[in-house]
């Protein structure tokens, strides 16, 4: 197969774009060049700014591909872009939604792909519902060959999986309490960024997709009091977690919050039926507890990575002193 990802060197699609390669796929990459990650061997890049549609389309010449996936967008403009560049140019186009854009909170649990689209809390989660129901309808009226795809939290190497990122273990560290949100029982599922890949390189060119939206996520479900334990154990450190509520948080930081409210304070586990039954080899090989471990060791091998955030610091320690009913547990 001949395939496009636009970006590709992101925390998701750099497996991804390894697997692709590894299974004798003929890999194109666009993008400007400007990811902290290299482009991996075999891959042939094709530099120009998905933005920018001129750009994008004289970059792309005369290439036709069987199968596309957008990595990088967002909102529906940016889908409409996409439907007018590769029209009669693939065979498949995949969208990277999300798995926030599920009824948040959900009315039952596992989470399935029939699940309906329902998120009043978050933005980013209403934006690529939108995307969602553009490409439906460019399905329904002219048979787009559409495939959504909707990643849970998928992390990499480089990835601290909690709001506040590499300041949290630092936190940890020096002995100092982090801010766990509710009461951290909620459930959450974490997949590796190689797992994920072996789910949507199995998608890519399968005609079963077209027209089918799927998820791609770990079967493993932890606690956030857990994943914190993890992170902390990992990186010979105790945790010293402090509970407070979703809403306190959201009053202090309204970004943080969003992302609280309208996906991470819920408990969220979902059915992967559909993508093993797409895909016979999908299985989540890497526990969370494997992860964390190449996470520290990542962040410990060179102290540049190790970056502080000052104002994620100040803010926590405002909303520790004014929570008086908070104890570290």
């Amino acid at each position: 197969m001949k395939v496009l990802f636009i970006g590709g060197t992101g925390v998701i699609s750099s497996a991804c774009s390894r697997l692709a390669l590894e299974r004798g796929i003929e890999l194109y990459l666009l993008n400007r060049g400007q990811s902290v990650r290299p482009v991996p061997a075999g891959a042939k890049v094709i530099r120009g700014d998905i933005r920018d549609p001129a750009s994008a389309r004289a970059a792309l010449g005369n290439l036709t591909f069987d199968a596309v996936v957008d990595w990088i967008v967002f909102t529906p403009d940016q889908i409409e872009t996409d439907l007018d560049l590769f029209r009669g140019r693939t065979g498949q186009y995949v969208f990277i939604s999300s798995a926030s854009a599920y009824q948040t909170p959900p009315a039952a649990l596992p989470v399935t792909e029939s699940t309906i689209l329902d998120n009043p809390f978050w933005q980013y989660s209403r934006n690529k519902i939108a995307c969602e129901e553009r490409l439906v309808r460019a399905y329904r009226e002219e048979k787009y060959p559409i495939t959504i795809v909707r990643p849970s939290h998928t992390y990499d190497c480089t990835l601290v999986p909690m709001d506040g990122g590499w300041t949290v273990v630092d936190r940890m560290r020096r002995g100092q309490p982090v801010i766990v949100h509710g009461d951290g029982t909620s459930l959450w599922t974490l997949t590796h960024h190689a797992d994920f890949a072996r789910g949507l390189v199995g998608l890519l060119g399968h005609a079963r997709a077209i027209g089918e939206a799927v998820h791609i996520t770990s079967d493993e479900w932890l606690s956030w009091n857990q994943i914190f334990t993890i992170v902390a154990r990992a990186a010979g450190a105790e945790a010293r977690l402090v509970h407070v509520p979703s809403d306190v948080i959201a009053a202090y930081d309204s970004n943080w919050g969003a992302g609280l409210r309208g996906d991470k304070s819920h408990s969220m586990i979902f059915d992967n039926t559909k993508i093993k039954r797409l895909v016979p080899d999908f299985v989540c090989r890497i526990p969370f507890s494997r992860g964390a471990e190449e996470i520290m060791a990542w962040y410990d091998a060179d102290p540049v990575r190790r970056k502080i955030n000052e104002d994620f610091n100040r803010l926590c320690n405002r909303i520790l002193a004014a929570c008086e009913s908070c104890r570290p547990k």
